[in-house]
């Protein structure tokens, strides 16, 4: 099977899945700026059979992140995508945010996300995202820009369709697959 079959086949596996994107920004949050990286990601989620069910803009203050974190799982959205609040400011919490709230850890994602990005930018390795899981929603962090974002989040956005169906209880044989 080829590299885009694969694609095509794991974007119509994700068609009965829903999505929440969370914008992580104090100036958003304060209409200061306005989103863009939350928009992209609606974006690439519908072109990926997703249903995005919610978006929110959020300050840069872990409460305020773990909260939307637990209102999307208590949804039962499939997939959680943060955007913003990665880095080395002294604001950026979400990946405490996301830790704090999630059960179980998935390093493998951010891994991924950072070695693909580390062939466009040195300052990959800059970023602090994580991933992982909240009964049974997936939850990854990306950064903040629209074009770092969409770039994070497509290195991975096949085997991420993989992994929500083995978490939402489907067969999944992944020695066969390739």
């Amino acid at each position: 099977m080829s590299h885009s079959e694969t694609d095509k086949q794991q974007a119509t596996a994700s068609e009965a899945y829903t999505a929440v994107v969370i914008t992580v920004s104090d100036r958003c949050s304060r209409k200061e700026r306005e989103d863009a990286s939350g928009p992209a990601l609606v974006a690439l989620l519908g072109e990926r059979g997703y249903r995005v069910v919610a978006t929110r803009v959020v300050p840069d203050e872990q409460p305020q992140i773990e909260a939307a974190i637990r209102a999307a799982a208590e949804r039962d959205a499939a997939l959680v995508l943060t955007t913003g609040g990665t880095g080395f400011s002294p604001r950026d919490v979400t990946p405490e945010a996301t830790a704090a709230v999630c059960t179980r850890m998935a390093p493998g994602i951010p891994e991924a996300m950072r070695a693909a990005s580390m062939a466009i930018t040195p300052h990959a390795c800059l970023s602090r995202e994580v991933a992982g899981i909240l009964d049974r929603t997936l939850v990854v962090n990306l950064p903040g820009s629209p074009k770092a974002a969409i770039e994070n989040v497509s290195a991975v956005i096949g085997p991420i369709a993989h992994g929500i169906k083995m978490l939402r209880g489907g067969q999944a044989d992944c020695a066969a697959e390739k």
